[in-house]
């Protein structure tokens, strides 16, 4: 289990006593401000414990709703436009405005860990969005992968996220040339 610091001082009440834990072996220093009681754990669960609020997106969710094979370099997460940045070389995140933050976040387990993540639906969108940012191939990969599951895809959630944005038109035009 990931703990931080201010929960370790509120079961503990002091820095020596988390100090000789360290000592002892029962509980691991992860990085600065994080623990765990294990000595190995996946990062993800690092990630959702230091950044509760955030939402994976772009790179790391298309590879983790098996879209593509490609292993992001970065973990890429989504934070609302008024958030603090995150200083971290292996984030990469995205700002969103406040009305289209929440828009398609649900939950998924990677590796036993659940994460929030927008859905696969969103993250259609969000590849129209950004797809003059991405390589061709890459593109191409991850359209084929949707027009490969575009039976289980909620038409009907689409067409709600893509009446959010302002460029509606286009994201419908773009979506049913390349997916439907």
């Amino acid at each position: 289990m990931v703990l931080l610091y201010n929960e370790l001082i509120k079961q503990y009440k002091s820095d020596y006593k988390i100090k000789k834990l360290i000592k002892m072996g029962k509980l691991f220093k992860i990085e600065k401000g994080i623990y765990s009681d294990q000595k190995n754990i996946n990062y993800l669960e690092v990630i959702t414990k230091k950044y509760p609020n955030a939402i994976f997106t772009m790179d790391s969710a298309f590879y983790y709703h098996n879209l593509t094979d490609v292993i992001p370099d970065k973990e890429c997460l989504a934070l609302k436009r008024n958030t603090t940045k995150i200083k971290n070389n292996k984030i990469k995140v995205t700002y969103y405005q406040d009305n289209i933050f929440e828009l398609g976040k649900s939950t998924l387990k990677v590796n036993g860990v659940e994460i929030q993540i927008y859905d696969k639906e969103r993250m259609l969108i969000e590849l129209i969005r950004n797809r003059k940012k991405m390589g061709f191939d890459y593109y191409k990969e991850i359209i084929q992968n949707y027009r490969d599951i575009k039976d289980s895809l909620n038409t009907k959630k689409i067409a709600f996220y893509i009446s959010s944005f302002a460029i509606e038109s286009y994201l419908y035009d773009v979506i049913m040339k390349e997916v439907f």
